[in-house]
């Protein structure tokens, strides 16, 4: 069986975050993604790597 990574099996917190995000972004359309981002590494704990993930998939392009 082959290992896989963190960002291959979401964990829960990364799951929440992501939900909360998409909500909070389609309520409140004038909010930044830059503070949305941040605020949802922040209130769910994120570690470095799915932070590095958040970032670099949902940041603003």
């Amino acid at each position: 069986m082959r290992d896989q990574s963190p960002l291959q099996t979401p964990s829960a917190n990364l799951k929440k975050a992501l939900t909360w995000m998409s909500e909070t972004l389609q309520n409140q359309p004038e909010k930044k993604r830059a503070a949305v981002l941040q605020e949802a590494e922040l209130r769910f704990d994120l570690t470095p790597l799915e932070c590095a993930f958040l970032d670099k998939h949902f940041s603003a392009p």
